[in-house]
């Protein structure tokens, strides 16, 4: 019996896409991929992908007939177009994001476990814990790679088991922070980043103006457990 045509044409189901738990390894090149030969070829087919897909997502208001996109993508669509950078800026940062995460995987499956990764204008922050020096070093060298990528700021502490790592609080510190940036209507809270490990706050993004990241410095110091903030933000106008 011949099939029926669906409905909702524009809401069929994606075929001859597929993912692996890990990439394929390359030929011809070291395990970072970024020699000749498939490697190279893979990184740069996953960054476009990557980009491409997060740009769909987030303009895909005109598929009325699937509700669930259509609630996610207008959203995200409209923080995006709401931040400073733009959806051209977000969708080069989302890119240069997953190009990173692909060479980390790449290199190693667990290399950035314990990292926290937040990329804003083409700029790197990398933040956390790792297990040793020579995987910092790692986890630096191959954001480098990754093109677009303006700066690395490496904040990332190596675990020398001397500390108490309490993830709870700098989640919760987190939250808070988040909370008070919203709720306070002189600031454009979508423009801002926030990282929180052992209780030292990292803020990165962009600032209207120098009284807005005040008052954003501000709220952060008045969270309870608040060890030290880390300023990263840049004014729009220096951009």
């Amino acid at each position: 019996m011949p099939r029926k045509s669906s409905p909702i044409p524009h809401c069929q189901a994606f075929q001859g896409v597929t993912f692996s738990r890990r990439p394929p390894l390359c030929q011809g090149a070291g395990p970072t991929g970024g020699g000749p030969g498939r490697g190279g070829a893979t990184v740069a087919a996953f960054r476009r992908f990557a980009a491409l897909a997060g740009v769909a997502m987030l303009a895909a208001g005109p598929l009325a007939g699937c509700t669930p996109l259509v609630i996610g993508g207008v959203g995200g669509a409209a923080v995006a177009a709401s931040e400073h950078r733009g959806l051209k800026g977000f969708a080069t940062d989302t890119e240069i994001r997953a190009t990173i995460n692909h060479l980390w995987f790449q290199h190693s499956v667990g290399l950035s476990s314990g990292v926290n990764l937040t990329v804003d204008h083409g700029r790197v922050l990398l933040t956390g814990r790792s297990p040793n020096e020579q995987t910092r070093q790692d986890l630096i060298r191959l954001a480098w790679q990754a093109e677009g990528v303006k700066e690395v700021i490496n904040e990332i502490l190596v675990d020398t088991g001397g500390g108490i790592v309490d993830s709870a609080t700098d989640t919760w510190i987190t939250t808070q922070l988040r909370t008070k940036l919203t709720i306070d209507l002189d600031i454009r809270s979508q423009n801002y980043s926030i990282d929180t490990v052992d209780g030292v706050v990292y803020l990165m993004g962009t600032a209207t103006g120098q009284p807005e990241l005040d008052r954003v410095i501000q709220h952060a110091r008045s969270v309870p457990n608040v060890q030290r903030v880390v300023n990263y933000v840049r004014i729009i106008s220096s951009l």
